[in-house]
Formats: structure tokens, sequence, C-alpha cells
């Protein structure tokens, strides 16, 4: 949480610094330099560094309501992530065969048919071992 805090008070500081392409009117009695700003971004962090020891009470709350909040994000992320991760799944795994006489749904292949069909899906020729070692010579010897 300080974290944010930090990075959104420097990208603000970034973007107060850049070059602006408007120009003012008239005579100009507010000129701050880069190296005023720079001084005054400093002196900030640090009046923000010893904020803690001349207000302990806030940062105690501070703190609590950082943790807090970090917990209702976390909850909140994974309440989103199951939703996602529900919605965006494949319904269908694959493992219950689709018949064309039921429309296609597995479901209703199921319900209609409780014996569902074979996974044996192999042929021959896949259930043929690959290699059978050095095959015996005709003669009788065995080649070394």
């Amino acid at each position: 949480m300080f974290f944010l805090l930090r990075m959104a008070f420097w990208l603000g500081v970034v973007l107060i610094l850049l070059p602006s392409s408007f120009t003012q009117r008239g005579p100009s009695t507010n000129d701050v330099g880069t190296g005023d700003a720079i001084s005054a971004a400093s002196a900030t962090v640090e009046d923000l560094r010893g904020f803690c020891t001349r207000q302990p009470d806030a940062c105690t709350v501070g703190s609590h309501l950082a943790t807090a909040i970090g917990y209702k994000a976390q909850a909140g992320a994974k309440m989103l992530y199951d939703v996602l991760s529900e919605a965006l799944a494949p319904h269908d795994t694959g493992s219950l065969t689709r018949g064309a006489g039921n429309g296609g749904d597995a479901k209703t292949a199921q319900t209609k048919s409780p014996q569902r069909a074979s996974q044996n899906t192999l042929t021959p020729a896949d259930l043929a071992p690959v290699w059978r070692g050095p095959q015996p010579r005709k003669d009788g010897k065995h080649a070394a």
C-alpha cells in the first residue's frame, strides 16, 4: 500500500517536471525551477519518513487499515480467479463419447445408455511390440 503511495507521489513529481506545451499569458510571478521542485519533493519525502514518529497512533491505524484492505483485495482476487476459471474452463473433458443419435450431448449419452462405448481404441499395429531383440540365426547359433 505504501509502495503505491510512493509511486503515485514520484509519478506526480515526474509529470510536474515534464516540460509543458502551453504558454502563459502575461507576466509570471510564480516560476518554479526544477531544482526548487526537486528540493521540495525531497523535503516532503523526509517529512513523510518522520510522520510515524510524530503520529504513532495514525501510523498504527493506517497499518491496520492497509492490512485489512490487503486481505479484502486478496479475497476479491481469489473470487475473481475462481469465477474466471469456471467461465473459461473447457466443459467437455473428452472422457465421455459423443453419440450422433443424441445430438452430441455427453450427459444425455450417459443417461440414455448406461453402457459406455469401449475406450480400447488401439489397433493391432499399436499393440505390436516395436523391438523384439536380435533374431536367432537359421544355423542355430546366436548372433553376438
